[in-house]
């Protein structure tokens, strides 16, 4: 101890810049080196690793391993609906169906895909049905068994099973002007959206587009149902075209896409869809089910607006909890269906809704469904000549039952399971 003392004094006096810490361990240093002994963890003199009759400096505890980083997980890659080729064996009922009631509609799907981007696919076809009589079941059997070939719809999972709702053109009261009856109003398409085409500068997101709105150099998400419903009381940006009576019957029009307003002299006015503020849609019927405010089996359409009226004081806020909101222009009040997505009018029964991303627009297909709320077998011919904010999917699609009260009630209990083929000429099967 009094040497290793010494030496630490030494170094101290030849040199005045010797620094305080290195003066400390110099300390420690000497301190190690000689006699003081330790005490183990028992209390008794430590020896290990030590000089003859000098106790050894303490042994640093081990450091614990470093925890292994998990590897990172996968990216989960969205498999995309495949279609599958089948045979006309494989749709149930396609002996049995009545082909000529849907020729009309296939005509008018002609006409649409003709100023389509896949029209050349589909232009010896439709040439080949002018000369057929579409009053004649077989004959247009025929043509359709010589012309196109089936192809089954599966899911990226492998599920050939989907959702099959339905839908239908309502008919509501309203007015030209808003008063205490009609505050509700019908929005046209707000000046101030903008529209961005992803499919332009990616063309894997065809079909795929952005609304939103400037605010100084940014161009921020479109506003919600609530944050309209929040600005209306001030100045829109756009045109209002109507006034309604019932915000819930107007709430399930946006849901159908279209409708008629009967003004108070008896006339009425037919609205279209003209744009959407791009939200997702959210079912409120499904939230009313989370809240157990209905049983499922109650969460139809008429379900829905019972709940409404019985509960005035909660509707809005239960209607802002779906964001998303659809604008709408006037159409010619004329006979037959609303205009569809393909730009052709809708035939009752006969049409459905799809998701074009997966369903060319414009295509036959084969449904095997049941009616709404039991297990009777619809199976039936229908064309693909709309589309849907809620439709999303290879096996998915809404049926149109045409239009008013009737047609109302099958469309709000319809939520069935259903298997979907789409027909093809050999120019559009999949490659």
């Amino acid at each position: 101890m009094q040497k290793s003392q010494s030496s630490a004094t030494r170094l101290l006096r030849s040199s005045s810049r010797l620094s305080i810490p290195l003066l400390a361990g110099l300390l420690l240093l000497g301190g190690c080196a000689g006699s003081i002994p330790w005490e183990g963890p028992q209390g008794q003199e430590s020896r290990t690793g030590a000089g003859e009759g000098r106790a050894a400096c303490p042994v640093c505890p081990t450091c614990p391993p470093a925890p292994t980083c998990p590897a990172p997980a996968q990216p989960v890659v969205e498999v995309p609906p495949r279609l599958e080729a089948a045979s006309w064996a494989d749709l149930p009922g396609w002996q049995q169906d009545n082909l000529g009631v849907a020729w009309g509609a296939f005509l008018e799907s002609c006409r649409g895909i003709a100023s389509k981007v896949h029209a050349q696919a589909w232009a010896g076809v439709c040439s080949q049905a002018k000369v057929v009589d579409g009053q004649d079941n077989e004959a247009v059997r025929r043509f359709f068994e010589t012309r196109l070939s089936p192809y089954a719809v599966v899911e990226g999972d492998g599920r050939r099973e989907g959702m099959i709702t339905g839908y239908y053109e309502p008919l509501i009261q309203g007015s030209r002007r808003k008063d205490a009856a009609n505050a509700t109003p019908v929005l046209g398409v707000p000046q101030d959206m903008l529209t961005i085409e992803l499919g332009e500068v990616y063309p894997d997101l065809k079909h795929r587009r952005l609304r939103g709105r400037l605010e100084g150099s940014k161009v921020l998400p479109y506003w919600s149902r609530a944050e309209i419903d929040a600005r209306l009381g001030g100045r829109w940006p756009g045109k209002t075209l109507l006034w309604v009576r019932d915000p819930v019957e107007f709430f399930f029009l946006q849901v159908q896409g279209s409708g008629r307003v009967q003004l108070p002299d008896g006339s009425r006015v037919r609205i279209g869809y003209a744009d959407q503020n791009g939200h997702p849609y959210q079912s409120i019927g499904r939230l009313l089910v989370e809240r157990g405010a209905l049983k499922l089996e109650e969460a139809s359409m008429q379900g829905i607006q019972a709940w409404a009226r019985a509960n005035p004081g909660q509707l809005q806020a239960l209607l802002n909890s779906n964001p998303s909101y659809v604008f709408f222009r006037e159409l010619p009040n004329t006979e037959g269906g609303p205009i569809g997505a393909l730009g052709v009018p809708l035939t009752p029964e006969r049409s459905i809704a799809i998701d074009p991303r997966h369903i060319p627009l414009g295509a036959p297909v084969w449904l095997a469904t049941t009616r709404p709320n039991s297990n009777q077998p619809l199976n039936r011919l229908m064309l693909a000549q709309d589309t849907g904010g809620a439709i999303k999917g290879g096996v998915r699609a809404d049926f149109f039952w045409g239009f008013g009260k009737e047609a109302g009630e099958q469309a709000g209990r319809m939520k069935q399971r259903g298997r979907m083929w789409v027909l093809l000429p050999p120019e559009a099967a999949p490659r």
